[in-house]
């Protein structure tokens, strides 16, 4: 123990004072500056000024009661806190703990509403800003309110010890459970304008300036983070001491530990105003320093406007994706029409003071003018660059990608892939530990696997569907990564309050993530190159998504526990999660600005229409297509449902027939997953072998197999069953998903939703095997898993015995040579060289012949050397000469 007279003379209280009123006054300087921009030079003051002024009272309220603290013992040992000084230190206390939420609030919401100013044509920008102003004020509102009733009776936030009829809110608990909603809001302020900013033209110095002006949030941020690192220590010092009771705040030294956490919130509050004044202050900086922004004099020689130097001249046109044929009608944009809408008034919004080192308006129309004209003299170019570093060309069709042009956004979406199979591999093990910790049943246990599986029929058949199917595939991996990393930061309440019902929170956000980057890319993967290796390149994705599974468990078991049982162990896996959602939205950021290939139905349709005579062909009076989608989605629920029951009941049934086994379940589930991510790649290699609907069908033998020997056998042989079940496994997915898609045309994305959707049945299964498991025995429950397969395996009996299905979803490996009268040669395909080749009669005359023109020939009669086909091209119908080996028989030749 530190000796007392050491003990006396610690005081960080000056500490504490020092910076609190430096950073008052650094704030109260900007806040002032602000105004004298705002009313001297622009002679306008908004909404988002008086906001502001608000957040300064409040912030100058919060900042007393710090400064007030530490005169009556905030930043001491509570040994040293004179006994007539506690009751005042508790006031101050709770000065604070009331005003610092209002004080953010208060300071976002200027920034929002500033942002709001930018442009009214942006919806997605403008409704994203009504939704973080929306989250900030609840938020903000709740945990006022909670702070201020964070006794009850209110009173008794002042006694110390508190009375033992009075219950209290732990007040460091409380901040640090509310943290993520701050980093949340923080990155949305910090981000969203990026997309506008960057979008754009304007000179490399007044780049500059916007990517400096905007980029301060970031400053908020770290600081938010430096506060957490401060909360942690105190909650885990309260843990150590009684549990987290609040009976008193010398158990655990509070006035000495929690002193450095009130000033980092202090710095965060202070740092934010300043950030919040920074735009502003532009116009003052620009009118009393004219030449500190580099204005280049040499330009407006040579342009007539003194905004832009050479070089720059092409950058003018505010609106990059319309070209104007006359001065009169210049370009429109999200941002020429507020420009020039300010213009017509007199005045200038917040953005042009941004964008213009001049506050005359007069001034920006004559650079609209310029603009226009420069528009109609200068040829538009193919690729836009942003910020001198992204090409923002458009991308092509994925359907139109060879191979070879298909490896690089093939590996972009498979870093998706890996992301939500380590999430996946993470969550198991967290929500183990958090069982462990807290002492759930194991009813609790399948209720927090089911909430993430629930998540898969929510996200897709609502938002998911809607974003997939308006804004296409780049637009759905951002939306599921921005929901994957707020899951991830919703984790922190979870961990620090060790509450059942947050876990099934947390486990709800990350299901819904996972669920909309998946809905839009197993389809990505599957169409994204030639077709006839759909299922090659899925299952080589699957395979990297099933190593993140191998990784993460090893990683957390290994790394973050440590098996170390206890409450501190769930907050410090709280940086894991912090990094995991940096990593998302900066994933979500550079996906923003890479060129992603698209596929709109049009594509798609076209696609389809090359082998319309398979595809509209009708099995069961419905068309072929529909009845295999139809088959593929309940096949997928039932195959998701046992995969998931094998998973979540495999540590279960290892300790059952293998109770005392050295390495331990957990070991032997690394090597099942291991064993999973190889067959996946395995299956991958035998789809350039064999078609995919016969290796589905021999998986799933495998898989009702071994799982009716898992059923009976013990010891080793029962281990290795349950891991040859993994093995046969596998490629289940990947194969049912790529199979479902062919042929549905304009209706590939809704196929893919309902596909992903059937995946809810990892919710549904596991929870019915649970009575079993309780009632019985594992090993004997394990007979819900060979019904759920055995159901499943009517989709490849389905594709074996119906011909329309097996001529639509059999791969044909087909290269043409020319488009038009070419010759059409096949690659090797199921061990067989089949060496043909067409000769198009073609009854159009035209010269003028596009991809659309490219025919499909069906073999419909004869099976001599010559025959007689169906030809389809384009919605029309002719004749064609084939020739074929003898030993071909009745042959689908598509285009």
């Amino acid at each position: 123990m530190a000796d007392p007279a050491i003990l006396a003379m610690q005081d960080r209280g000056p500490t504490v004072l020092a910076v609190v009123i430096a950073l008052l006054c650094v704030s109260t300087g900007f806040i002032v500056l602000r105004l004298i921009s705002r009313m001297g030079v622009v002679k306008r003051v908004s909404n988002d000024d008086y906001a502001i002024v608000i957040a300064w009272l409040v912030a100058f309220g919060f900042s007393f009661s710090i400064c007030y603290g530490t005169g009556v013992g905030l930043g001491r040992h509570e040994a040293n806190v004179a006994p007539h000084d506690r009751e005042s230190l508790k006031k101050a206390e709770y000065a604070f703990s009331v005003l610092y939420n209002p004080a953010l609030m208060a300071t976002k919401t200027s920034i929002c509403l500033f942002y709001l100013t930018l442009s009214k044509n942006h919806l997605v920008f403008r409704w994203s800003t009504i939704a973080t102003l929306a989250v900030v004020n609840v938020a903000g509102l709740a945990l006022t309110f909670l702070n201020i009733l964070q006794c009850r009776p209110v009173g008794a936030a002042f006694d110390d010890p508190i009375q033992s009829t009075a219950k209290c809110i732990d007040i460091v608990t409380l901040y640090l459970s509310s943290a993520p909603v701050n980093i949340i809001t923080d990155l949305a302020i910090l981000f969203l304008p990026m997309p506008i900013l960057t979008s754009m033209r304007l000179p490399r110095n007044e780049k500059l300036i916007l990517i400096i002006t905007f980029s301060f949030g970031a400053f908020v941020a770290v600081v938010d983070v430096v506060r957490i690192a401060y909360l942690e220590s105190a909650a885990l010092a309260r843990l150590q001491n009684n549990s987290g009771s609040a009976a008193s705040n010398a158990e655990y030294d509070y006035s000495w530990i929690a002193s450095l956490s009130f000033m980092w919130s202090a710095v965060e509050v202070h740092v934010g105003i300043i950030v919040a004044c920074v735009p502003g202050v532009k116009p003052l900086v620009t009118k009393v320093f004219p030449n500190l922004l580099g204005r280049i004099k040499q330009a407006g020689e040579l342009t007539g406007n003194p905004f832009y130097g050479p070089g720059d001249a092409q950058w003018a046109n505010l609106a990059p994706k319309t070209q104007s044929t006359s001065i009169s009608a210049p370009p429109r944009s999200p941002m020429s029409a507020t420009h020039l809408a300010s213009s017509r008034e007199g005045s200038m919004g917040m953005l042009d003071f941004l964008t213009t080192p001049d506050t005359n308006p007069a001034m920006l129309q004559q650079t609209q003018t310029t603009a226009a004209i420069i528009s109609t003299t200068r040829p538009r170019k193919s690729s836009l660059t942003i910020f001198d570093f992204v090409n923002d060309s458009q991308a092509e069709s994925m359907v139109k990608l060879t191979n070879k042009q298909s490896y690089v956004p093939l590996a972009l979406v498979t870093i998706l892939f890996f992301l939500w199979g380590f999430a996946y591999g993470l969550l198991q093990i967290l929500n183990q530990q958090f069982q462990t910790i807290v002492g759930t049943g194991a009813g609790q246990a399948v209720a927090l696997h089911s909430a993430y599986y629930a998540a898969y029929f929510f996200a897709p058949l609502t938002f998911g569907r809607y974003i997939f199917k308006k804004w296409g595939f780049k637009a759905t991996f951002i939306t599921g990564l921005c929901i994957y990393g707020v899951g991830t930061l919703v984790f922190w309440p979870s961990a620090v309050l060790a509450s059942f019902p947050a876990f099934l929170v947390s486990n709800f956000i990350i299901g819904l993530g996972v669920a909309t980057l998946e809905t839009a890319g197993n389809p990505f993967i599957s169409l994204c190159g030639p077709p006839e290796f759909a299922e090659v390149r899925l299952n080589i994705s699957q395979g990297v998504q099933a190593i993140g599974s191998v990784v993460s468990p090893i990683l957390a078991k290994k790394v973050l526990f440590r098996n170390v049982l206890d409450a501190p162990s769930l907050i410090d896996v709280q940086w894991t999660y912090l990094g995991i959602a940096l990593f998302d939205v900066c994933l979500a950021l550079i996906f923003f600005y890479l060129p992603i290939p698209e596929a709109s139905d049009d594509d798609l349709e076209e696609m389809a229409e090359r082998r319309e005579s398979v595809f509209r062909r009708k099995s069961a009076g419905l068309p072929v297509i529909y009845v295999t989608l139809i088959v593929g989605v309940f096949a997928q629920f039932c195959y998701v449902g046992g995969q998931e029951s094998v998973a979540a009941y495999f540590e279960q049934y290892i300790a059952y027939v293998k109770p005392n086994s050295d390495l331990g379940p957990f070991n032997y589930q690394a090597v099942g997953h291991s064993v999973f991510a190889f067959g996946r790649f395995i299956t991958a290699v035998a789809g350039l072998l064999m078609r995919p609907r016969r290796i589905l069908f021999l998986l799933f033998i495998g898989v009702i197999i071994t799982s009716a020997l898992a059923m009976s056998f013990d010891g080793y042989e029962g281990v290795a069953m349950i891991v040859l079940v993994l093995f046969f496994e596998s490629g289940i997915f990947s194969l049912i998903f790529a199979i479902s898609l062919r042929g549905l045309g304009k209706h590939t994305k809704t196929g893919s939703v309902l596909i992903t959707a059937a995946t809810s049945g990892g919710a549904i299964i596991p929870a019915i095997m649970w009575p079993i498991v309780s009632n019985y025995n594992v090993r004997y429950a394990f007979c819900v898993v060979v019904a759920v397969f055995t159901f499943g395996a009517l989709m490849p009996i389905y594709l074996s015995f119906s011909h329309a299905a097996k001529k639509q979803v059999d791969p044909v490996h087909t290269r043409w040579n020319s488009i038009l009268g070419g010759e059409m040669r096949p690659t090797t395909h199921n061990k067989v060289n089949r060496l043909f080749s067409a000769v198009i009669k073609r009854k159009k005359t035209s010269s003028e012949t596009t991809a659309l023109d490219s025919p499909t020939c069906e073999h419909v009669e004869g099976e001599g050397t010559q025959s007689r086909c169906s030809c389809h091209a384009d919605g029309r119908e002719g004749e064609c000469s084939c020739q074929r080996n003898e030993s071909t028989k009745k042959e689908q030749w598509p285009g």
